[in-house]
């Protein structure tokens, strides 16, 4: 084969992340430690989509930020993923409302009032 012959492809690279995927993964890249936004926080921040598309988007590319910083409305932990999590809160002193008795799972939710992060610095 001389240089200037194309070889056989290649296998496909990673898909290309769509560009609403990139901004809103870039959100939540910079939430500082300790604290968290929702899902309709980076909408609105994004001035675009709603807290369905983050939630798509975190779900589909989420794992490569810090996925736990980004969380429903009442502080509820994300479902399936309530214990890693909880590490990553506790770890970065993620403010707390201990559950009480009659919660299910007695699992803790974040406290919104102190934790939620506006997006300024």
């Amino acid at each position: 084969m001389h240089a200037s012959e194309p070889g056989p492809p290649g296998p496909p690279g990673p898909p290309e992340l769509p560009e609403y995927a990139e901004r809103v993964l870039d959100v939540a890249e910079h939430i500082p430690s300790g604290l968290v936004m929702t899902y309709g926080d980076i909408a609105e921040w994004l001035e675009e989509g709603g807290p369905r598309q983050v939630g798509r988007v975190m779900a589909l590319y989420g794992g490569a930020v810090p996925w736990w910083r980004v969380v429903r409305a009442d502080g509820a932990l994300l479902p399936g993923s309530e214990l890693r999590a909880l590490e990553h809160y506790r770890a970065e002193g993620t403010p707390l409302r201990e559950a009480g008795r009659a919660t299910e799972g007695h699992l803790p939710r974040i406290d919104m009032r102190r934790a939620r992060w506006n997006g300024e610095t």
